[in-house]
C-alpha cells in the first residue's frame, strides 16, 4: 500500500505539478502586490477610491444588491490579467520571437521526421488519386 503510494508521489507528472503550484502561489504574490500597493493607489488617485464597494447599491425588501463589489472585483480581474499579460506574457514572447530571429532559418528547416514521413505519405497519396484516376479502376477488376 505504501509502495503504490510512493510510486504515485514519484511519478514526474505529480511533482511538476506541485512546483507549478507553489511556483504559481509565489507568483500570485507578486501579482497581488503589484495590483494593491502600485495599480490599485493609481487608480485611487485618478479616481479618488480604489473600492467601488458602495456604488450602486440598491435595496429590496431588506435585501442589498451591491454591484459596485461585482464592479470592484472586475475591475481587480482586469488589473491582474493587465499585469500578467504586460509583466509576464509580453516579455516572454518578444524574447521567443528574438530567439528565433536569432536562430535563424536554420531553426525553421528542422522538421519532425514523423511530420516529415505524413507529409511524404500525402503527397504519395495524392500522386497515386491523380494517375490512378485516368483507367486504374479498370486495372483493379
Amino acid at each position: 500500500m505504501l509502495t503504490g503510494f510512493r510510486d504515485f508521489i514519484m511519478k514526474g507528472n505529480v511533482v511538476d505539478l506541485a512546483v507549478a503550484v507553489v511556483i504559481g502561489a509565489a507568483f500570485g504574490t507578486v501579482i497581488t502586490a503589484l495590483v494593491e500597493h502600485v495599480l490599485m493607489p493609481l487608480i485611487s488617485a485618478l479616481v479618488g477610491s480604489p473600492s467601488f464597494d458602495d456604488f450602486a447599491v440598491v435595496e429590496i425588501n431588506g435585501n442589498l444588491l451591491q454591484f459596485g463589489m461585482l464592479l470592484t472585483a472586475l475591475v481587480n480581474f482586469l488589473l491582474v490579467a493587465a499585469a500578467v499579460y504586460f509583466a509576464v506574457v509580453l516579455p516572454m514572447t518578444r524574447y521567443r520571437e528574438a530567439r528565433e530571429r536569432r536562430r535563424g532559418d536554420a531553426a525553421a528547416e528542422d522538421v519532425d521526421p514523423n511530420l516529415q514521413v505524413l507529409h511524404e505519405i500525402r503527397d504519395l497519396l495524392a500522386e497515386q488519386r491523380e494517375t490512378g484516376s485516368s483507367g486504374s479502376s479498370r486495372d483493379r477488376s
